[in-house]
């Protein structure tokens, strides 16, 4: 009986292993976060949103053009 739960112990610590062996490696970053834009905060509201869809005006990033005439928002944010 002893033999029999060794091998049955040996047998599950060798798939085990083999199935940890074979998965891949590369599991830092899903591919969707390596494709994302860079993303700014509005200098107004606070909003994040893409830089490709943000307005900027001297180096400040706005997230619609009311934001842009409006300027920057407090600094108590």
């Amino acid at each position: 009986m002893l033999r029999l739960l060794f091998w049955i112990a040996l047998i599950a610590a060798a798939v085990w292993l083999w199935r940890k062996l074979k998965r891949p490696t590369n599991t830092t970053q899903p591919p969707s976060e390596q494709n994302a834009p860079p993303m700014v905060r509005c200098a107004h509201c606070g909003v994040h949103l893409p830089r490709d869809r943000a307005l900027s005006l001297h180096q400040q990033w706005y997230c619609s053009q009311a934001h842009l005439e409006q300027g920057p928002g407090p600094r108590d944010r």
